[in-house]
């Protein structure tokens, strides 16, 4: 996130849950008085929260802010042009076509904030190692390992050699294997999904540069990753914040292979062209 980027609020409540309750007091305290907040000093900030200036800005920094004036300038742009809640609610007494309405301007949502809180150095940093590999291993468990199946669909077409491993033991072994010429992409909502990060754990063994999709910035899983790649997403009664969070992976994952096929042309292509005249084959 920069520290011009909009959607603070957003940022905050999709990583609530991973807050210690003196970080949710903070939270709250953002959330319940924004206009304040762009109005007062990290000092009155602290006073009125009964907390050290420095818990207010570890806090800042850990939404991904220099400090506490950049969250200030941030929100205040927020504020200027108010966006609407990440899920609209879904009522029991909403019509069939109501609650179509709502899931899909919830994913469009859910694209949109995940786009804005990209941050050029982290892509940028993403992209280079995935250009830099020899093979690419995409790794994620349940839903997350949707999107490690696609990932593995999208990379193929590049020419560059691609995997995915949603089963744990095949995820252990598989990355027993891997070597620092390789890079692996690994998938988890929550970033705390305990499998996952024995996955990790043996990769980093072996010098493997790892790339993170998560949802949420503190996590052990983000702290693992040579880079992390943030989605955005909120939970409703009838949905969970990670269905609507696996569009935003999709979409992060498109981004990485179009740009590498941009820069690997042709290499891209001769690998398109293969890939064409085999599943014409299948063809009437």
């Amino acid at each position: 996130m920069t520290q011009s980027s909009p959607h603070v609020l957003n940022r905050i409540r999709s990583s609530y849950a991973q807050l210690s309750e003196k970080e949710k007091r903070i939270a709250d305290y953002i959330i319940q008085n924004p206009t304040n907040i762009v109005h007062s000093t990290i000092n009155q900030v602290a006073e009125d929260l009964k907390v050290a200036d420095a818990t207010v800005f570890r806090f800042c920094k850990s939404l991904g802010f220099k400090g506490y004036q950049a969250m200030k300038i941030a929100l205040a742009s927020e504020i200027v042009s108010p966006i609407k809640d990440i899920h609209e609610k879904i009522d029991e007494d909403d019509t069939e076509m109501e609650i179509m309405q709502k899931v899909f301007q919830a994913n469009i949502n859910a694209l949109q904030y995940t786009r804005d809180l990209q941050n050029e150095a982290p892509f940028h940093q993403a992209l280079s190692l995935i250009l830099q590999a020899k093979q690419i291993h995409f790794y994620g468990n349940g839903g997350s390992g949707v999107t490690a199946l696609d990932g593995q669909h999208k990379f193929m077409r590049s020419g560059l050699s691609s995997y995915a491993y949603t089963d744990t033991h095949l995820q252990l072994m598989a990355a027993s294997q891997l070597t620092p010429q390789d890079v692996a992409i690994f998938i988890s909502h929550t970033g705390s999904n305990k499998d996952l990060l024995e996955v990790i754990e043996v990769a980093k063994q072996n010098n493997v540069p790892a790339i993170g999709i998560t949802n949420f910035a503190k996590s052990p899983f983000s702290k693992a990753m040579d880079v992390c790649l943030f989605t955005a997403s909120q939970e409703t009664g009838y949905r969970s914040e990670a269905l609507a969070s696996r569009l935003a992976e999709l979409s992060i994952i498109d981004a990485l292979y179009v740009n590498y096929s941009v820069q690997m042309k042709e290499q891209s292509q001769e690998a398109l062209n293969k890939m064409r005249e085999a599943i014409s084959r299948r063809r009437l």
